[in-house]
């Protein structure tokens, strides 16, 4: 077991593509970091340079007291779990976890020992005379799984272990995984692009856009206090909803004052490829624009825990974020109405997603407690102003909602 530090680690690529811009990342002793972001972030990448499977560009890597930049893979005491499983089909599941400590020179009591201990831990020592053919999806992964821990590693890597397992069964083994890393307590970086995976997985997530850490923390202070736009868009499944305006003084009162964009555009140039049907990112596509007012859209007087902290935005361009299970639809203590279409509603069960639209916004998402006989149209929905969020403009506009009390480690 050991700390895993990355100090301006930098990757660029012939051609002068850079997919990992100078990031800085400690990783404490037995902690479970997931490294999380829309294809093309960088999480990938950053995770093979830890293996020593990419060369480095820039910057220094240390796994435990050593530095190994220069250090090969095979001797860099780590173990990689792989989205594809890369067991071997000829050799049985107890050959496959034993074959690492075998070219290793482990002698064959210490091997059986090992291999033994970790089928036990995963509950596979009944598959252990079985070819890989003869499994399912699950337990080969589960192999994968005790082939590394045979290795007893300093860290494991995980790169997108689950993506070829089917929506059930992701389920129940990143709970095992879970619960795996809870018994080992080894250290242990894992790459996904599932957001979900993420908050239910790590100790900390640490989520990346275009080959930079936007924020890493606890899956809980992410959620709740994102350091900009993209971090609230990416985490959170609805996704927050966005609605462009100006904070104003009205009669005596601070509001914000919903606006509509001209001459609408992409933020950047991912979203202007998505526009355009070219887009090789499944991040969300953030349209930018000049603000118009009045717009005609809906008001909202700011809560009072937020009037200093956007005292000095008074007349400018900012973006209110709320999250779907922040609307309601009956009236609540606290709660500021808003006129808005009922367009969609989606039984989830004991909830549902209903999908609404104002004057200005056509994709409103609210998650609310599950009814019956609610009728299309016109209708009114209720929004806790405690937990609204206000963010500057652009694609990773900075949260202007945090105070210094919400403010968080960045790495």
């Amino acid at each position: 077991m050991a700390q895993v530090l990355l100090n301006k680690v930098e990757k660029t690529y012939p051609g002068g593509f850079q997919a990992v811009k100078g990031i800085d990342l400690n990783i404490a002793d037995r902690e479970l970091i997931v490294l999380v972001g829309p294809s093309g972030c960088g999480k990938s990448t950053t995770l093979r340079m830890v293996a020593g499977l990419e060369e480095i560009t820039g910057g220094t890597i240390s796994i435990g007291n050593r530095v190994v930049n220069d250090v090969p893979p095979k001797d860099r005491d780590i173990a990689m779990v792989f989205q594809n499983y890369a067991l071997y089909p000829h050799m049985s599941v107890y050959k496959n976890m034993a074959f690492g400590l075998k070219l290793r020179g482990t002698p064959k009591p210490e091997i059986d020992k090992r291999v033994q201990e970790a089928a036990k831990i995963l509950e596979i020592t009944h598959l252990l005379e079985r070819k890989p053919k003869a499994l399912s999806g699950g337990q080969r992964q589960r192999v994968a799984v005790g082939r590394a821990i045979v290795r007893e590693p300093a860290a494991f890597l995980f790169d997108e272990p689950l993506s070829n397992l089917d929506a059930k069964l992701r389920v129940t083994t990143r709970a095992e995984l879970k619960r795996l890393h809870h018994r080992l307590k080894t250290t242990t970086i894992y790459v996904t692009h599932d957001q979900e995976e993420a908050m239910t997985l790590g100790d900390r997530i640490v989520v990346m856009k275009d080959g930079l850490i936007m924020q890493a923390d606890t899956p809980l202070e992410t959620y709740q206090h994102p350091k900009n736009r993209f971090v609230a868009g990416f985490i959170g499944m609805p996704p927050m909803n966005f609605f462009d305006g100006a904070i104003k003084n009205v009669d005596g009162q601070m509001v914000f004052e919903e606006g509509k964009l001209t001459n609408v555009r992409g933020a950047d140039a991912k979203a202007q490829a998505a526009l355009a049907g070219k887009a090789d990112s499944d991040e969300p596509v953030v349209m930018v624009g000049e603000l118009t007012l009045p717009g005609n859209g809906f008001t909202l007087v700011i809560p009072d825990h937020l009037r200093d902290e956007l005292a000095g935005k008074v007349g400018s361009h900012v973006v209110l974020g709320i999250r779907p299970e922040h609307f309601s639809l009956t009236p609540t203590v606290g709660g500021a109405a808003m006129r808005a279409t009922l367009n969609v509603v989606e039984p989830l069960g004991n909830d549902m997603d209903v999908y609404l639209s104002t004057h200005l916004n056509d994709h409103v998402v609210a998650r609310v407690k599950a009814e019956s006989g609610l009728t299309m149209g016109a209708t009114t929905v209720y929004v806790d102003v405690a937990k609204v969020q206000f963010f500057e403009p652009g694609a990773t506009g900075m949260n202007l909602s945090l105070t210094k009390a919400s403010t968080h480690a960045t790495a």
